[in-house]
């Protein structure tokens, strides 16, 4: 897999993490008062074993998508560094190789128009021949 794409990976893996993390960072959060007006808020029940969950929870996804980000600046740091007139180079000779190839198949596109013609021609003489609607020379 080429930088990249190990990149485009990662972007996707951090962008998960960070859904997650917030959705249940989000679906946690204990109830808060928003004005002293507003009743206080009703809490659930829980056990000593969810209580603990809920906050070593968060710690281990942040620690998760800290590393995927770490993980993101090592492959951004592992990209290749070039000027601009390197790029334009490698650009004018990808462009070049394109035409190349492109010459080629053209080439081999009309090989194979020619060849199909040909396959057609022989397919009619032969269905004429088989129906002796034409007799052969």
């Amino acid at each position: 897999m080429d930088i990249i794409s190990q990149l485009q990976e990662q972007v996707n893996t951090m962008a998960l993490l960070a859904l997650n993390t917030f959705g249940t960072l989000q679906r946690d959060a204990p109830p808060v008062r928003l004005s002293p007006n507003y009743p206080e808020p009703a809490t659930n029940p829980s056990s000593a074993e969810e209580t603990l969950d809920i906050v070593e929870q968060p710690k281990m996804m942040s620690t998760a998508l800290v590393q995927a980000a770490k993980k993101f600046d090592t492959l951004v740091a592992a990209l290749p560094l070039s000027g601009e007139e390197a790029q334009l180079k490698r650009i004018a000779e990808l462009q070049a190789e394109n035409e190349v190839v492109g010459l080629e198949l053209q080439k081999q596109l009309e090989a194979a128009e020619q060849e199909l013609k040909q396959a057609q021609e022989l397919f009619n003489l032969a269905a004429d021949n088989c129906l002796n609607l034409k007799k052969p020379d």
